[in-house]
């Protein structure tokens, strides 16, 4: 029986051939088995494949007990709430935005490349922390083969702009090509057709920089119009601080995070480090993260905030909303 190979497969196939990294050839791998017709004839190329995917796993993980490390670039450890990574054409202000929100220290420069490699930044939005990371920049012929990987990893991805440069358009494909290779699609927008199974979708927001050099807004409307009516889309300068405010809480909100606060029984609650869960978690979702044994033994919780009265008693089912107070009872 003949395999039917799909057009998708044989794409995946070539990047295995050309693939220079152990990484690069493992992902292709993934995606070669789970694009494969699943039938009888193709049961003996699935195995080869399986087999392949085995060693080099194997191999990787020999390397980590031998004691051999590498940095990883394509790999930032996540902290806080969520983690977005700033991708964008050189001087387009990138390290200023990450300046401007964080505490961070990256290296700023009028002159291309300057930042080399990623430096991430927490930005405090009220009682949460979020991590944000610079990246070399998106050039033709200069970007990093790393970007694709960190986007995927990443939480969301913040398109970084200069409206004032002549190609706005072309610098906002450049970085739309990083993602494809990522496997990263903006969350909102159906897939394309043949779209890859491996596909993840990531909440993408472009940022406009050189506020304070557009008052009347002219370029900002240029480059809005230049990216399309899709992704969400800020005006900000990170030398005034003009949009930043609004950027703030929109960096928090697109991640479908949210915060809930536990208390003790006849105590105040703990306002100062609430548990931040995904959007819909439920009450046995927060008693997981609470501690494995006041999941298996949770009788019943009482929640202040969105309720339908203070304190009202719910099972272990109720869906939680951001910043309710919950009370366990195990």
């Amino acid at each position: 029986m003949p395999a039917n190979l799909t057009a998708q497969y044989k794409d995946a196939e070539l990047r295995f051939r050309e693939a220079a990294s152990h990484d690069d050839k493992r992902e292709a791998l993934r995606e070669m088995i789970a694009l494969l017709p699943k039938h009888k004839g193709t049961e003996k190329l699935h195995a080869d494949l399986k087999k392949r995917l085995a060693k080099l796993e194997e191999e990787g993980e020999h390397v980590r007990q031998s004691g051999v490390h590498r940095t990883d670039p394509a790999h930032v450890r996540r902290e806080g709430a969520g983690q977005w990574v700033l991708l964008g054409p050189p001087n387009a202000g990138k390290s200023s935005l990450l300046a401007a929100l964080t505490h961070a220290h990256p290296e700023i420069g009028e002159y291309p490349f300057t930042t080399r490699a990623p430096l991430p930044g927490m930005m405090a939005f009220e009682d949460v922390q979020v991590q944000l990371v610079d990246t070399p920049p998106v050039a033709p012929g200069h970007t990093e083969p790393y970007l694709p990987n960190l986007a995927q990893g990443a939480d969301g991805v913040v398109v970084v702009l200069d409206p004032t440069a002549d190609d706005v358009e072309a610098a906002f494909a450049a970085v739309l090509e990083v993602l494809s290779r990522g496997h990263v699609w903006p969350r909102g927008r159906a897939p394309p057709p043949g779209a890859s199974p491996l596909l993840v979708h990531r909440p993408v927001l472009v940022v406009a920089t050189r506020r304070d050099l557009d008052e009347d807004g002219t370029f900002a409307a240029l480059a809005r119009e230049a990216v399309g009516a899709d992704p969400p889309f800020f005006a900000v300068s990170a030398t005034r601080g003009d949009g930043l405010d609004a950027l703030r809480p929109e960096l928090f909100r697109a991640l479908g995070r949210m915060r809930v606060y536990t208390k003790e029984p006849g105590k105040k609650p703990d306002l100062g480090k609430p548990f931040v869960l995904p959007a819909g978690a439920t009450v046995h979702d927060l008693a997981l993260v609470v501690h494995h044994e006041v999941a298996a033994h949770l009788k019943f919780a009482r929640i202040w905030g969105h309720a339908r009265f203070e304190g009202q008693q719910v099972d272990r089912h109720h869906v939680l909303a951001d910043r309710d107070v919950v009370e366990l009872h195990a």
